[in-house]
């Protein structure tokens, strides 16, 4: 394989599917997914409130050049999340509001990048949601080559190109397209669990008994005492 390159096709999941992954949230379809899939903790919601699932335009860029961001645009289709991660450790400010615009004319989603982003302010207003590990105004060029839709590393979770990607203010998951009917299904089931959980929870019953966490608490030692000084 070429040493850089921009890969034109993506295998990406079904719509409907994407959707349903998005109507499920972060939390929820982390758990479905078995615990898999989580971006680090590094890379936050820089709009508030916002929530978006799509599928991963990758891209692999140099520190402090947005070349291969733009290169990216022209592969990208209604309804994709663009990712972006660096070859070595950035937090430069390598996407505002006009990469932004043009990303938004295209239909794109959302962008998560284990790098910075800037104009801040105006990505609120527009909104275009970002996920990102810094918020910096320091500047980037346009002079170096990377790859666009190839394997990358965001925040320790490795994306592919035409991974699910869903996105809201708990974080960032990625779901492989191949999973991703799978996963949807197994988040609604625990969506129904819970909501009958959260109609228990609500009529007073305590997570204790909900659980039948009292036998645990007994085989783990915990005593139970009316004062601190009984204890003794």
């Amino acid at each position: 394989m070429a040493q850089h390159v921009v890969v034109r096709e993506v295998d990406r999941a079904r719509a409907d599917v994407v959707a349903r992954l998005g109507t499920a949230g972060v939390a929820t379809v982390h758990e479905a997914a078995g615990r898999t899939g989580l971006v680090g903790p590094r890379v936050q919601a820089r709009v508030p409130g916002a929530a978006v699932a799509g599928s991963a335009v990758t891209v692999l860029s140099p520190p402090g050049d947005n070349l291969m961001l733009h290169a990216a645009v022209e592969t990208c289709r209604a309804g994709d999340v663009l990712v972006v991660a660096t070859t070595s450790d950035s937090t430069d400010g390598c996407f505002g509001d006009l990469l932004a615009t043009s990303l938004q004319a295209h239909g794109v989603l959302g962008l998560v990048i284990d790098a910075g982003v800037r104009d801040v302010a105006t990505l609120r207003e527009m909104p275009f949601p970002v996920w990102s590990r810094a918020v910096h105004a320091q500047g980037c060029v346009k002079a170096t080559p990377g790859s666009v839709n190839v394997p990358v590393v965001v925040a320790g979770q490795l994306v592919r190109p035409g991974d699910v990607v869903v996105a809201d203010d708990d974080g960032v998951v990625v779901v492989p397209a191949a999973r991703a009917a799978e996963v949807a299904a197994a988040a609604e089931a625990r969506t129904a669990n819970e909501e009958a959980k959260r109609a228990t929870l609500a009529s007073g019953t305590l997570g204790l008994d909900m659980y039948d966490l009292r036998p645990l608490l007994e085989r783990l030692g915990v005593v139970y005492v009316d004062r601190l000084e009984d204890a003794r």
